[in-house]
Order: structure tokens, then sequence, then C-alpha cells
């Protein structure tokens, strides 16, 4: 152990209780309030109970973040870039007093830590954002998901760790710092690379790893951020199995994988800088993240946020207080007439490099056609195939928009019967009034209750097509704002068609079978699309019908051939 890089400031803060602390705390909690935290929150409390974030003991008071933002340094003096805080309820906030302690839970209800409150505040945040972002204009994206997240009261004070988060995946790849370390003594690691990284990692960035080791004299941890939300959607899963399958690739006893739970905050080059310190605590003596860490992230002119230098120099600036070393990323191509990898400034003259952008990834993916071979492994490629199958297997949402009496229900209905005869997938058919029947009874139709019923069928929908199936909906959905919340929802699951209606509204009214239409002109159907109230016409719709001349069958044979275009189905009913 001797020979290992000593944690930040000298020892692992860990303020895991005893055993008979841990079954004292459990007992007396009973009267204790109770804080469910966030994941985020639950991300700083993990680095908080296993050391990562030492040496702080807990979360911090409004002095200390002041001075964080101010000089960059904690009471004590040591080097600290970000605040670390606790945000709670304006409720929770008034029911606690000094001295209290207060239970920390996950979303589950697990008793994690519990925090005795040493400082209640309301703080005024802008300094802050002026600290980490240069700006506290709340239309910045930075801006407004930092504080989307934190609440109106901050508690601070110290935590004593109950029990670590419970993660029920990847278990033997959520390595502690204090488990790291004993794992690199054993190995005789003494200079280390942490790879930091989010994305699917290939045989450029394999490479690029390997070689920037090698050049160091390092072995490589590949530290990977994960697992922020609450549920962890497939793309999570399917990237820590690319790592895995990557690291076979790795010379024997070169590297290891472990999955780092670190809550970004979007804070460019300090945030690179708290990076340095968790990963000196780990272990690692040098680091090498990707050009978009720490929230290098574009300006909507196209820009980035911060420079891309700058998260180097400041680390670096700081070298000999923290310990770690921040390396260069580097891109790298692939010289077609040698068949290697080079970085861009090793390419000569005459040489022919060749890229695949991610875009070019997906469209090989939707299609079915193979990824090049120098490109990336087959055991990577592999499980990309399992969570991104070819549009042929995956799942769709087609989403019918329309005024009252524009054929959208027939449509469905025609489509749903289609999609059955073609086969392949379950067909659901979420259509507007069995939707307001069965799931959403209790709504009115105020604009607030319309787009809770929308948000609804979005979800139904999403898991439908994550599942790989074909669902159908078939609501009015007069707003532009939830429909295209309904996309976002559904498009990360698989495919997504927005069909208007575009029937007008003399058309529907003529065929007003209910006599809606009538009842909302005389003032006894309040609220009523299209009559006394608004209907916004989609600009991002696939498909477009308007069915005054239109029959069934032809508006569905539409739908068919945008389907068939996109290659989510292949019919010879169109």
């Amino acid at each position: 152990m001797q020979h290992l890089i000593a944690p930040y400031r000298g020892d692992l803060v860990n303020p895991q209780a005893a055993d008979d602390r841990v079954a004292e705390l459990r007992a007396a909690s009973r009267d204790w309030p109770s804080w469910d935290l966030m994941p985020h929150q639950v991300a700083d409390l993990e680095l908080l109970m296993n050391g990562g974030m030492s040496p702080l003991p807990g979360f911090m008071t409004q002095s200390e973040v002041e001075s964080v933002c101010r000089d960059m340094r904690l009471a004590n003096g040591s080097l600290w870039p970000v605040p670390v805080t606790l945000d709670v309820s304006e409720a929770m906030g008034e029911s606690l007093d000094i001295g209290d302690r207060l239970v920390l839970r996950d979303a589950e209800g697990v008793m994690l830590a519990v925090l005795t409150v040493d400082e209640l505040g309301r703080p005024d945040v802008a300094p802050e954002l002026e600290a980490l972002f240069g700006t506290s204009d709340p239309t910045d994206p930075r801006i407004s998901a930092y504080l989307a997240v934190r609440g109106p009261v901050r508690v601070a004070g110290t935590v004593e760790g109950v029990q670590p988060p419970l993660h029920y995946d990847f278990r033997e790849i959520r390595l502690t710092p204090g488990e790291l370390r004993r794992k690199f003594a054993r190995l005789g690691w003494r200079r280390v690379l942490a790879y930091q990284t989010h994305r699917t990692l290939h045989r450029a960035e394999k490479e690029l790893a390997q070689r920037t080791a090698l050049e160091l004299g390092a072995n490589l941890l590949v530290h990977p951020v994960v697992g922020l939300s609450k549920v962890e959607d497939a793309d999570h899963y399917a990237k820590v199995r690319c790592y895995q399958a990557l690291m076979a690739h790795f010379p024997k006893d070169f590297a290891r994988l472990s999955l780092l739970p670190l809550a970004s905050r979007g804070a460019g080059p300090r945030e690179a800088l708290l990076q340095a310190i968790v990963h000196r605590n780990h272990g690692c003596t040098h680091m090498m993240v990707e050009p978009n860490h720490g929230g290098t992230v574009l300006a909507s002119a196209g820009a980035p946020q911060y420079d891309p230098e700058a998260a180097l120099e400041l680390v670096n600036a700081h070298r000999d207080e923290v310990g770690v070393e921040m390396v260069p990323w580097r891109e790298m191509v692939y010289l077609e007439h040698r068949r290697r990898f080079v970085t861009v400034d090793e390419v000569p003259e005459d040489g022919t490099v060749r890229r695949v952008r991610t875009d070019e990834v997906v469209r090989r993916l939707d299609d079915g056609r193979p990824l090049p071979e120098w490109y990336t492994y087959p055991s990577v490629e592999k499980e990309l195939r399992h969570r991104h199958p070819y549009r042929g297997r995956q799942g769709f949402t087609v989403f019918f928009t329309g005024l009252s009496g524009s054929g959208k229900s027939t449509i469905a209905n025609a489509l749903r019967v289609k999609l059955l005869e073609i086969g392949g997938r379950g067909v659901t058919l979420l259509d507007g009034d069995l939707v307001r029947k069965n799931l959403s009874s209790e709504l009115g139709f105020s604009k607030e209750h319309r787009d809770l019923n929308i948000r609804r069928i979005g979800f139904v929908a999403s898991e439908i097509t994550r599942a790989g199936g074909a669902a159908i909906c078939a609501p009015i959905a007069p707003y532009d704002s939830v429909r295209r919340e309904v996309r976002n929802m559904v498009h990360p699951a698989g495919g997504f068609v927005l069909v208007h209606v575009a029937t007008p509204i003399d058309v529907c009214e003529a065929r007003d079978r209910k006599g809606l239409y009538a009842k909302a002109r005389a003032g006894i159907i309040k609220e009523f699309t299209g009559v006394s109230d608004p209907y916004e016409a989609p600009a991002d719709a696939e498909v477009v019908i308007d069915t005054s001349d239109v029959t069934p069958e032809e508006a569905v044979r539409e739908v068919l051939l945008h389907l068939e275009r996109e290659g989510y189905v292949t019919s010879d009913a169109s």
C-alpha cells in the first residue's frame, strides 16, 4: 500500500458508522424526520460515504460554499472547486432545527445515512452560479438544469453512513476507493491513468487510452460515469456491457474497469478539478477525460461553453497540490494504408484517414448493415445490436393528432388491423376515448388535465415501444409542447411517427354524429378544441392527411408507406 498515491489530504474520510452505531441509529431513526434523496444527491452521498470526496465529512455550510466559490478553498485551506450541498423542500426546511437528526433515504425509502443539522439557510445562489458557470442567466441551459434539481432550503452538516446506496446492476465493477486501492496494491500498480468517459468506446478510444497509459508508464483504469437516473434505461446496460467486452482487448493485467457514481454539475474546468480529486482518492495519478467532460457543451451559437483547454490548464495548475496530472485527449483516426490508428497530427500529407461519425453508426444499426471491422470489435458491435436492433425489429409509436371528427380513430383502427395482418409485433391501440375511460377517467378538460392525459398516453406508448411493440395513439392532442414531450419520451425507446390528420373544421363539424360541435357553439360544452379552445397544428408531422376526400384505406396506405420507407415494416399491403 505504501507505493500507492495517498488519498487527497492524507486519508479517506469515510463516515460509515460501526455496526453497533448503525443499530443505534436505526432504532432512534423512528423518531427522526426523513428526506428521500434525488438521484444526484444519492450520488453525492455515496462518494461522501465511501471516501471518494475526501476530505469532506458531509454537506457544506454557506460559509464553506462562499469560500469555495470565491477562493476554491475549504475552511481548513484544502483546495476544493465546487459546492457539495443538500437542498430540501420548504416544508422539510421548516420542520428542522439546528441539532436535529435527518434520515437520508433513497427513492425506495432505504435508510442510507443520518445527517446532524449544523445549519439551515435559504441562500442567494446567484454568486454560486457566477462562480461555476460565469453567468446567472436563467435562460442558460446549464443554469436551468442546475436549478431544476435544487430546493429552496439548504441543510448543512456531517453525515454518518448506515448503508451504502443499493445497486442491483454490475455490483462486481462498482468498486469503492478503498477497494480499488487494495486491488492496485495487489497488482503492484503505482501510476494509474483514469480514463473517464460516458459513451461507448470503440477501437480508436481503446488505442488512445492504451497508448497514453504506456507513454506515462502507467496502468489504466476505465472509469465511466454512470447511474443517476432512478430507473436506468437500456442504454446504461448496453454501454456497460460494451465496456466489459472492450476490456478483453487490453493486455493482461494492464487495465481494470470500475463504474463511478459522480453527479455532474456541468461546471467545466472546476468540475474537472473535482474529478481530479475524486480520481486521486480512488488511487489514480493521472486522468484523461473526453472533450465534452464537465459541461463542455455546445452553446446555442454552436461554440463550446468552455474552452476545452481551460480544464487541462486548471487541473495542471494545481497538479502539485492535488497530486493528479490531467493529460490531453487526442483525436485518433484510422490511417488506411498503414491499417492502424494515429493521432490527427501524425497523419502524413498523402495519408488517407477514415472516420465513422455517430450518426453513421446509428444509420448502420438502423439498416442492419455491419459496422466497419476497423472501427469496433465484434463483441462490442454485438452488444450495440442487442440494444439497437435494425428498424425491422424495433418498436415504434404512430401518434395521430387532429380535431374531433377528423378521422383519427377510424384510421388508427384500420392501421391496427393492417399491422396485425403484417405480423411480427404486438400492436396496441390507445384511442382518445378509450384512454379517457380506462386511464384518465378522473381528469377534466382543462389544459393542465389535457396535457396530463397526453403524457400518460406517451408513457404507455414509450413502454410498448421499448418492448418492441407498435403503439397507435389517437388523441386530439391539441398542444404542440406536450406532443414534443411525447416524442422525446418515445424516441429513446424506438421509432416515433407523428401523423397530423389535417381535416378542416367545417368537414369535421359536418361529420359530427354526437352533436359535440353544436353543443360547443351553443356554449354547453366549454373548452372545446377548434371552437372555444385552440388547436396548434404541428409543424413537425412526418405524415399529413386530409380525410376530406381520402378513404381510410388510402390514409392507412400513406402511413404504411412512411413506415416502410423508414424500415419499420415490410408489407405487400402498400
